[in-house]
């Protein structure tokens, strides 16, 4: 077979449907559109939900909100330090992994001051609450926060309050 010899299989080709070119064609008058109505007077566009609200305008309305800068922290309490770990061990994050209380040493974890330590550790963590720094201390450990939280101001409203307080603690200070 020969280039010049191909042909489409017969079929294949057809000429478009010529509409709206008199009654003789088979589809004049109303050209396959019918009567009256939205579609015969013009086009839909593809995402017209036929008055009703467009799921565009209603996902405006959903509530709730997921930040997706969020940092999630995995809470590991007290009572799990004081079951896994024996009196004077380093609590880190690859301690932590290795007895299953967190995923990997990269999963960020803040200790909680849930449960009672009777005995001193070395806890290195990038976040601890205020309770659970006392009550480490209380219990004869050391602890060291790698990633404090950042207070950062919200917004205007916010930045103006913490100005004006800045000047009074200040004055407290002296």
């Amino acid at each position: 077979m020969e280039q010049h010899e191909l042909r489409q299989a017969p079929g294949a080709k057809h000429a478009k449907k010529r509409v709206g070119r008199g009654q003789a064609s088979g589809q004049g008058t109303y050209g396959g559109r019918g009567r009256k109505g939205q579609k015969a007077h013009g086009s839909v566009r593809a995402q017209f939900e036929g008055g009703q609200m467009s799921i565009v305008r209603r996902l405006g309305h959903k509530r709730g909100f997921r930040n997706f800068a969020r940092i999630e922290f995995r809470a590991v309490g007290l009572r799990d330090l004081a079951k896994h770990f024996a009196a004077g061990a380093t609590v880190d994050a690859e301690g932590l992994a290795a007895v299953g209380l967190i995923d990997n040493a990269n999963t960020p974890f803040k200790v909680l001051a849930t449960g009672e330590l009777a005995h001193a550790l070395t806890i290195t963590a990038p976040r601890l609450s205020e309770a659970a720094k006392t009550a480490i201390t209380s219990a004869g450990g050391s602890f060291t926060e790698t990633a404090a939280a950042e207070h950062r101001v919200r917004n205007r409203i916010h930045r103006r309050k913490a100005a004006a307080a800045a000047p009074a603690t200040a004055a407290q200070g002296e």
